[in-house]
């Protein structure tokens, strides 16, 4: 099951703040223990390096590179860095984003562009720059990671550009999963409720709680009809499962990773 023997898998977002499990350290870690080799990258450099330690460290393969996926100049160079260590590129996970607070007025337009760079044009350049290397292959699967935020929308935190460029990565996703369905290649979509990650230490608390961890914490918990938020290693789970033989009649779906949390509703 979810054997990824041989497979290559290029991870975007592979680091994660501070030395806990955000969802693409998590996804990165787990397709080398399934036996793939692993391509990572990140903004900062010392944060893919350190995946690539702990994924060496368990015996698998990985490389590492800093790299702005804003950047298409930067995207390609890492995609042909990739296929020249590695020979090919089997799974594409697109883990890039982040949420900027805000409404169309309170919002300045340079932090929209941004939010569409970050959260949008990331999977579109990754995509760009890896579809030719599967297409040559004649298979391939993507997985795009959206959020909650897509769906459901919370009067406690407007991030009106996050929410749209969320919900623009489910239609981007299934419009790739159409485009590229009689090649061999699939797409799909994993999207996170509240989930547990370093990003709740690190940022969240700061803005929400005044830096009250455990109150960002409970309020989180007590939100989620599981009575606790998920973690790195459950988005991690699904992001593989999507991306395997096992999941090969699959394509442009959304697998909502939440708890429960989209059917009943967000406070």
């Amino acid at each position: 099951m979810l054997d990824f023997k041989g497979k290559v898998a290029f991870v975007s977002g592979a680091g994660s703040v501070g030395t806990g499990w955000g969802n693409g350290k998590a996804a990165a870690v787990l397709f080398a223990r399934q036996g793939a080799k692993v391509y990572g990258t990140d903004l900062r450099a010392e944060a893919a390096e350190e995946t690539r330690r702990i994924i060496e460290g368990e015996g698998g393969t990985a490389a590492a590179r800093a790299c702005d996926m804003t950047s298409s100049k930067d995207v390609e160079a890492a995609v042909q860095d990739c296929v020249a260590r590695f020979g090919r590129i089997d799974v594409l996970v697109n883990n890039v984003g982040g949420s900027a607070p805000g409404d169309p007025v309170s919002m300045t337009e340079e932090v929209w562009d941004a939010q569409v760079d970050h959260n949008l044009k990331t999977a579109f350049l990754a995509c760009k720059h890896v579809l030719p290397v599967m297409e040559k292959q004649g298979r391939g699967a993507i997985v795009n990671l959206s959020s909650l935020a897509a769906l459901r929308m919370s009067p406690n935190r407007v991030h009106v550009a996050y929410s749209a460029t969320k919900g623009g990565i489910v239609t981007f996703s299934n419009s790739v999963a159409m485009a590229y369905v009689k090649k061999g290649i699939r797409s799909n979509t994993v999207t996170p409720g509240l989930m547990h990650t370093p990003l709740v230490e690190y940022r969240l608390a700061k803005a929400l709680t005044g830096g009250d961890v455990q109150k960002l914490i409970d309020a989180r918990n007590a939100q989620t009809p599981m009575g606790k938020m998920g973690d790195a290693w459950d988005v991690a789970n699904a992001v593989v499962f999507l991306a395997s033989d096992e999941a090969k009649y699959i394509t442009g779906v959304e697998l909502v990773v939440d708890g429960g949390l989209s059917i009943y509703g967000m406070g």
